[in-house]
């Protein structure tokens, strides 16, 4: 007797219904059409200027948006007539369009023509990893993609290659990450440098090179950018160059090669920590140090400055290595009280870790804010984050640290803070910094971030409704026996005195939930808050399912109602997936 199986599978289907305008846009569709059914370009321009607080919408701007709108419902098969009006659904839809309707704007309004250190940068640590930090592949794909993104800095380790004489490779060092030959990533950032802004590249090298293959970097780079090349004009800046006047332009910032072999012939054979080790006298305890205790000395810039013999204007042929280097990197002989005096015949770029840096804010916060008043600070991951995780943007932020370098190829909150900051000012990599950051005040003081202040303005959110998961996702990726349970969580991160996070109710069964809740965000550093945004789907069995997210710049967001698109864990963008919410400052 034969035995055999029988499998039955069932697929459910989930209908999704369509979720109509909030009665706050019902009701104001009726005062500015007057009750009537449709609203003309003129309506559409008060309604735009009133309600939506866009003092500078005109007549031609709302007849653009009509336009598109009707072109749209054109190509589902309504009949297209010239007349300019739209209904209530057409006011919906374009409120609930985020490449009409965005959050903020796209572009670049910050004067851009004070010194680089007057600009948070958007900064990348080991950008040629793909992975993690000790056996991912090294490659241009990761330095393009964040070239793509924006990022302005961006980060080589070189080291000689197994045939020493001849070649230079960009990995981790004494890491098991497969190398990268420099020249492809030189190639990589000439032709995607400027894809994303048009100011400048940093590029920040990490060097383990004898002086033979310095100069054969040195002639990579000049016949690489060519043109291109910034080429600093004296041996010694006083001042940085602004992004305006470095405009297509790439920067060369590393520590100048004579103290680095000077230092590694004291130390003798022993091999050398890679730059970026967390392992130095600064991240002891502020207790253990004193201002003239010395530390290590490996990116030591305490020695005079060389005649800058064959750069002094731009060179028709090859310069020599140092004299490439627009941005000294290094930090001066003794303790942490001496690396972050200010010079004033002289500006350089100071690097420390996570660690290194809550030390230094700890005991030393006034004087980090004073030296990033005129100098850059660079601030990098742990050691330890071997996943290529990391850590808080805004400890660094809060302290004037221009260059906080993070893992680009990593995922998490705090790179979404990163990209969320950096979605200010345009996209173009430098937000300015406020002015509090920059100024002295009363008695010579510098901002204090852990002081308590009064509330300087109160952001009103609030949440409406959520669409688009069910066109991104299958219908059973959040739940194989009904439609998912949405929640969306909205807070602030700032200032500890701001941070908060709240969320709303849960919808069931609801593809398109509507939450229709509002929250109240007083704020006592606005200038440095971002709104973090981020949706869930309720599990009783398990963890919360993930179901997007975004982070905005608090002081760039537009007030009104707008359509908020949400990005996956990794920062890039669903097709569909956005919310309705309205801001109102109050």
């Amino acid at each position: 007797m034969g035995t055999y199986r029988i499998c039955m599978c069932f697929k459910r289907k989930y209908k999704v219904k369509e979720t109509g305008p909030p009665q706050e846009v019902k009701e104001a569709f009726k005062k500015y059409t007057e009750g009537g059914n449709q609203m003309t370009v003129e309506q559409l321009t008060r309604f735009l200027v009133e309600f939506q607080g866009e003092s500078g919408a005109s007549i031609s701007d709302a007849g653009q948006i009509v336009e598109q709108l009707l072109q749209k419902r054109y190509a589902v098969g309504t009949k297209y007539t010239k007349k300019y009006t739209l209904t209530l659904d057409d006011l919906h839809r374009y409120l609930f369009s985020p490449d009409l309707n965005p959050p903020i704007g796209d572009q670049v309004y910050q004067d851009m023509t004070a010194p680089l250190s007057h600009y948070f940068t958007y900064t990348g640590h080991n950008s040629y990893l793909t992975g993690n930090q000790i056996n991912s592949d090294c490659s241009v794909v990761p330095i393009i993609k964040a070239l793509k993104r924006g990022v302005r800095v961006v980060e080589l380790d070189m080291w000689p290659s197994d045939d020493a004489t001849h070649g230079v490779h960009v990995y981790h060092g004494w890491t098991l990450t497969t190398p990268v030959e420099i020249i492809e990533c030189l190639k990589s950032i000439r032709e995607h440098a400027f894809s994303a802004s048009p100011y400048p590249v940093i590029i920040t090298l990490e060097d383990h090179l004898t002086p033979d293959l310095q100069a054969k970097v040195a002639q990579l780079i000049t016949q690489t950018f060519e043109d291109m090349l910034f080429y600093p004009q004296s041996k010694r800046l006083k001042e940085f160059h602004s992004p305006e006047e470095l405009k297509y332009r790439i920067i060369i910032s590393t520590k100048p090669p004579k103290e680095y072999l000077k230092v590694k012939s004291e130390k003798g054979n022993q091999p050398h920590k890679e730059n970026d080790s967390d392992e130095d006298a600064w991240a002891k305890a502020p207790s253990d140090l004193t201002t003239d205790q010395e530390v290590d000395t490996s990116d030591s810039d305490s020695s005079p400055d060389e005649d800058n013999d064959d750069c002094e204007s731009r060179p028709p042929g090859v310069c020599t290595y140092k004299s490439l280097i627009a941005i000294h990197a290094g930090k001066p002989k003794g303790g942490l009280k001496e690396a972050l005096k200010v010079e004033l015949d002289k500006v350089r770029r100071l690097s420390l870790s996570e660690q290194a840096l809550e030390k230094a804010t700890s005991s030393h916060g006034t004087d980090v804010i004073r030296f990033t008043q005129r100098n850059i600070l660079r601030v990098y991951p742990k050691g330890t984050r071997l996943n290529s995780s990391n850590y808080n943007p805004l400890i660094g932020w809060m302290h004037g640290a221009q260059m906080v370098a993070f893992n680009m190829q990593g995922y998490g909150k705090y790179l979404w803070l990163m990209h969320g900051m950096f979605r200010s000012n345009g996209g173009c990599g430098y937000v300015k910094k406020p002015d509090f950051l920059m100024k002295l005040g009363p008695d010579n003081s510098v901002f204090d971030p852990k002081a308590k202040s009064q509330v300087k303005k109160t952001l009103k959110v609030k949440v409406y409704m959520g669409d688009g998961w069910h066109l991104d996702f299958s219908q059973t990726h959040f739940d194989s026996f009904s439609p998912p349970d949405f929640y969306t969580r909205v807070g602030i991160a700032g200032v500890p005195a701001d941070k908060v996070m709240k969320e709303t109710k849960t919808k069931q069964d609801d593809w398109s939930p509507v939450w229709d809740e509002e929250f109240i965000f007083p704020l006592t550093v606005p200038e440095l808050a971002l709104l973090r945004v981020e949706v869930n789907e309720h599990d009783i069995s398990r963890n919360d399912d993930f179901a997007g997210q975004t982070c905005l710049p608090v002081w760039e967001l537009r007030p009104g109602i707008r359509a908020i698109p949400l990005f996956n864990r990794k920062g890039e963008k669903y097709n569909s997936v956005r919310l309705l919410m309205r801001f109102e400052f109050i």
